[in-house]
Protein backbone atom coordinates (compact mmCIF):
# COMPACT_ATOMS: atom_id res chain seq x y z
CA UNK A 1 0.00 0.00 0.00
CA UNK A 2 1.20 3.69 -0.20
CA UNK A 3 0.92 5.74 2.59
CA UNK A 4 3.11 8.40 3.90
CA UNK A 5 6.15 8.12 6.43
CA UNK A 6 5.30 10.58 9.01
CA UNK A 7 1.94 7.84 9.78
CA UNK A 8 4.62 5.48 10.73
CA UNK A 9 7.25 8.12 12.29
CA UNK A 10 4.19 9.18 14.96
CA UNK A 11 4.15 6.10 16.52
CA UNK A 12 7.53 6.23 18.05
CA UNK A 13 7.38 9.14 19.48
CA UNK A 14 9.05 11.15 17.37
CA UNK A 15 9.04 14.95 17.21
CA UNK A 16 7.09 17.30 14.68
CA UNK A 17 10.30 18.13 12.96
CA UNK A 18 11.85 14.96 12.87
CA UNK A 19 8.35 13.65 10.83
CA UNK A 20 8.48 16.88 8.52
CA UNK A 21 12.66 15.73 7.64
CA UNK A 22 11.39 12.22 6.54
CA UNK A 23 8.31 13.09 5.28
CA UNK A 24 9.58 15.65 2.87
CA UNK A 25 9.48 14.85 -0.97
CA UNK A 26 9.69 11.16 -0.98
CA UNK A 27 6.32 8.16 -0.68
CA UNK A 28 7.20 4.92 0.70
CA UNK A 29 5.50 1.47 -0.70
CA UNK A 30 5.04 -1.19 2.49
CA UNK A 31 4.60 -4.75 1.39
CA UNK A 32 3.28 -6.53 4.29
CA UNK A 33 4.61 -9.90 4.95
CA UNK A 34 3.75 -12.87 6.91
CA UNK A 35 4.46 -13.03 10.90
CA UNK A 36 4.57 -9.20 11.77
CA UNK A 37 7.33 -8.82 8.81
CA UNK A 38 7.41 -6.03 6.73
CA UNK A 39 9.50 -4.37 4.05
CA UNK A 40 9.00 -0.17 3.38
CA UNK A 41 10.57 0.67 -0.44
CA UNK A 42 11.25 3.89 -1.62
CA UNK A 43 12.22 3.91 -5.81
CA UNK A 44 13.65 7.20 -5.61
CA UNK A 45 14.68 7.92 -2.05
CA UNK A 46 17.96 9.60 -3.72
CA UNK A 47 17.20 11.54 -7.01
CA UNK A 48 19.13 10.48 -10.06
CA UNK A 49 22.30 13.34 -9.79
CA UNK A 50 22.61 12.21 -6.12
CA UNK A 51 22.62 8.43 -6.80
CA UNK A 52 25.53 8.41 -9.57
CA UNK A 53 27.27 11.19 -7.55
CA UNK A 54 27.49 8.58 -4.27
CA UNK A 55 28.01 5.38 -6.48
CA UNK A 56 31.20 7.29 -7.89
CA UNK A 57 32.17 8.67 -4.63
CA UNK A 58 31.84 5.19 -3.15
CA UNK A 59 33.87 3.28 -6.06
CA UNK A 60 36.56 6.23 -5.70
CA UNK A 61 37.13 6.47 -2.08
CA UNK A 62 36.29 3.56 0.12
CA UNK A 63 38.99 1.04 0.92
CA UNK A 64 37.50 -2.60 -1.10
CA UNK A 65 38.49 -6.31 -0.19
CA UNK A 66 37.11 -9.58 -1.13
CA UNK A 67 37.01 -11.34 1.95
CA UNK A 68 36.77 -14.61 3.19
CA UNK A 69 33.70 -16.16 5.04
CA UNK A 70 32.42 -19.64 6.28
CA UNK A 71 30.03 -21.45 3.95
CA UNK A 72 28.77 -24.78 4.37
CA UNK A 73 31.43 -26.02 6.68
CA UNK A 74 34.55 -25.10 4.47
CA UNK A 75 35.91 -21.31 3.58
CA UNK A 76 34.99 -19.61 0.51
CA UNK A 77 35.97 -16.29 -1.02
CA UNK A 78 32.85 -14.31 -1.45
CA UNK A 79 31.74 -13.39 -4.52
CA UNK A 80 31.94 -9.76 -4.32
CA UNK A 81 34.06 -6.89 -2.61
CA UNK A 82 33.08 -4.96 0.24
CA UNK A 83 34.00 -1.71 2.58
CA UNK A 84 32.41 -1.18 5.91
CA UNK A 85 32.19 1.49 8.81
CA UNK A 86 31.20 1.68 12.40
CA UNK A 87 33.02 2.16 16.32
CA UNK A 88 31.79 -1.57 17.41
CA UNK A 89 33.27 -5.05 15.62
CA UNK A 90 31.05 -7.14 13.47
CA UNK A 91 31.08 -10.85 13.45
CA UNK A 92 28.83 -12.94 10.78
CA UNK A 93 29.35 -15.97 8.80
CA UNK A 94 32.96 -16.79 10.43
CA UNK A 95 34.54 -13.64 10.30
CA UNK A 96 35.34 -10.04 12.08
CA UNK A 97 34.55 -6.88 10.60
CA UNK A 98 37.37 -4.68 12.48
CA UNK A 99 35.84 -1.32 14.02
CA UNK A 100 36.40 1.68 11.37
CA UNK A 101 35.85 5.49 11.97
CA UNK A 102 32.11 6.00 10.58
CA UNK A 103 32.72 9.94 9.64
CA UNK A 104 32.54 12.68 6.88
CA UNK A 105 30.03 11.74 4.12
CA UNK A 106 29.57 8.45 4.91
CA UNK A 107 28.37 9.83 8.37
CA UNK A 108 25.96 11.97 6.66
CA UNK A 109 24.35 9.10 5.23
CA UNK A 110 23.85 7.41 7.85
CA UNK A 111 22.68 9.62 9.83
CA UNK A 112 19.65 10.35 6.75
CA UNK A 113 19.35 6.54 6.50
CA UNK A 114 18.29 6.77 10.20
CA UNK A 115 16.12 9.47 9.61
CA UNK A 116 14.31 7.20 7.38
CA UNK A 117 14.06 4.31 9.43
CA UNK A 118 13.29 5.59 12.43
CA UNK A 119 16.25 3.68 14.26
CA UNK A 120 19.82 5.37 15.29
CA UNK A 121 22.23 3.29 12.96
CA UNK A 122 25.75 3.28 13.78
CA UNK A 123 27.10 0.79 11.71
CA UNK A 124 27.60 0.68 7.52
CA UNK A 125 28.44 -2.05 4.92
CA UNK A 126 28.92 -1.72 1.62
CA UNK A 127 28.78 -4.43 -1.25
CA UNK A 128 30.09 -4.31 -4.60
CA UNK A 129 28.59 -5.95 -7.10
CA UNK A 130 31.36 -5.82 -10.54
CA UNK A 131 28.93 -7.70 -12.71
CA UNK A 132 26.12 -10.16 -12.53
CA UNK A 133 28.45 -13.10 -11.37
CA UNK A 134 28.51 -10.83 -7.81
CA UNK A 135 25.64 -12.09 -5.84
CA UNK A 136 24.70 -12.82 -2.44
CA UNK A 137 23.14 -16.28 -1.17
CA UNK A 138 20.30 -16.61 0.77
CA UNK A 139 20.75 -15.65 4.31
CA UNK A 140 19.49 -13.50 7.12
CA UNK A 141 20.81 -10.78 9.23
CA UNK A 142 19.61 -12.07 13.00
CA UNK A 143 23.12 -11.66 14.91
CA UNK A 144 22.60 -11.75 18.74
CA UNK A 145 24.11 -8.13 19.27
CA UNK A 146 21.40 -6.74 16.24
CA UNK A 147 19.25 -7.15 18.51
CA UNK A 148 15.51 -8.93 18.94
CA UNK A 149 13.87 -7.99 15.98
CA UNK A 150 16.69 -5.62 14.00
CA UNK A 151 15.70 -2.79 11.59
CA UNK A 152 18.02 -2.73 8.13
CA UNK A 153 18.18 -0.62 5.44
CA UNK A 154 19.77 -0.97 2.12
CA UNK A 155 20.36 1.75 -0.26
CA UNK A 156 21.13 0.39 -3.60
CA UNK A 157 23.12 2.39 -6.50
CA UNK A 158 24.20 1.45 -9.95
CA UNK A 159 22.35 -1.38 -12.08
CA UNK A 160 19.36 -2.85 -11.28
CA UNK A 161 19.38 -6.01 -9.80
CA UNK A 162 16.78 -8.40 -8.22
CA UNK A 163 16.01 -9.10 -4.14
CA UNK A 164 14.75 -12.17 -3.76
CA UNK A 165 12.91 -13.18 -0.19
CA UNK A 166 11.88 -16.40 1.12
CA UNK A 167 10.36 -17.62 4.41
CA UNK A 168 12.10 -19.79 6.31
CA UNK A 169 10.00 -22.44 7.36
CA UNK A 170 9.38 -25.30 5.21
CA UNK A 171 6.25 -25.04 4.47
CA UNK A 172 6.71 -21.36 3.18
CA UNK A 173 10.10 -21.44 1.05
CA UNK A 174 8.15 -21.81 -2.35
CA UNK A 175 6.35 -18.41 -1.37
CA UNK A 176 9.63 -16.05 -2.15
CA UNK A 177 8.65 -12.48 -3.57
CA UNK A 178 11.05 -10.30 -5.81
CA UNK A 179 12.06 -6.92 -5.86
CA UNK A 180 13.74 -5.11 -8.81
CA UNK A 181 16.00 -2.65 -6.57
CA UNK A 182 16.38 0.91 -8.41
CA UNK A 183 19.17 3.22 -8.71
CA UNK A 184 18.87 5.18 -6.03
CA UNK A 185 16.12 2.75 -4.25
CA UNK A 186 15.85 2.62 -0.54
CA UNK A 187 14.44 -0.48 0.90
CA UNK A 188 13.68 -1.06 4.62
CA UNK A 189 13.35 -4.37 6.62
CA UNK A 190 11.42 -4.29 9.97
CA UNK A 191 9.34 -5.96 12.18
CA UNK A 192 10.23 -9.93 12.41
CA UNK A 193 11.68 -10.06 9.23
CA UNK A 194 15.04 -11.33 9.94
CA UNK A 195 13.99 -14.05 11.67
CA UNK A 196 10.82 -15.27 9.88
CA UNK A 197 12.61 -14.41 6.30
CA UNK A 198 15.84 -14.78 4.74
CA UNK A 199 17.15 -13.18 1.28
CA UNK A 200 19.42 -13.26 -1.32
CA UNK A 201 20.88 -11.06 -4.54
CA UNK A 202 21.00 -13.84 -7.25
CA UNK A 203 22.90 -13.91 -10.38
CA UNK A 204 22.18 -12.30 -13.12
CA UNK A 205 23.62 -11.57 -17.06
CA UNK A 206 24.37 -8.19 -16.49
CA UNK A 207 28.19 -6.43 -17.16
CA UNK A 208 27.55 -3.81 -15.28
CA UNK A 209 28.15 -2.88 -11.42
CA UNK A 210 26.00 -2.34 -8.74
CA UNK A 211 26.50 -1.49 -4.75
CA UNK A 212 24.53 -1.94 -1.66
CA UNK A 213 25.23 0.25 1.18
CA UNK A 214 23.56 -1.53 4.39
CA UNK A 215 23.34 0.40 7.65
CA UNK A 216 22.49 -1.70 10.78
CA UNK A 217 22.58 -0.59 15.11
CA UNK A 218 25.13 -2.97 16.40
CA UNK A 219 23.65 -3.01 20.39
CA UNK A 220 27.11 -4.59 21.37
CA UNK A 221 30.14 -5.74 20.04
CA UNK A 222 30.39 -10.14 18.97
CA UNK A 223 29.33 -12.30 22.03
CA UNK A 224 26.42 -9.47 23.11
CA UNK A 225 23.00 -11.12 23.74
CA UNK A 226 20.16 -8.98 23.46
CA UNK A 227 18.28 -10.92 26.76
CA UNK A 228 21.12 -10.89 28.55
CA UNK A 229 20.46 -6.95 28.59
CA UNK A 230 16.99 -7.44 28.73
CA UNK A 231 17.00 -8.67 32.27
CA UNK A 232 19.32 -6.36 33.73
CA UNK A 233 16.70 -3.68 32.51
Amino acid sequence: MRYAPSQALATKGLDAASVAAYDVGTMWTRHELRRESFIDYASHWLTEPEATEWFAWCVEHLDWEQRAIVAGGKEVMQPRLMAWAGDLPYRYSGQTLEPRPLEGRLLSLCERASEAAGEAFNHVVINRYRNGRDHIGMHSDAEFELGKDPVIASLSLGCERTFVIQPKDKRGRKQSKRFPLEHGSMLIMGGSFQHRWRHAVPKSGTEDERLNITFRLLRGPPGWRWWDAASEE
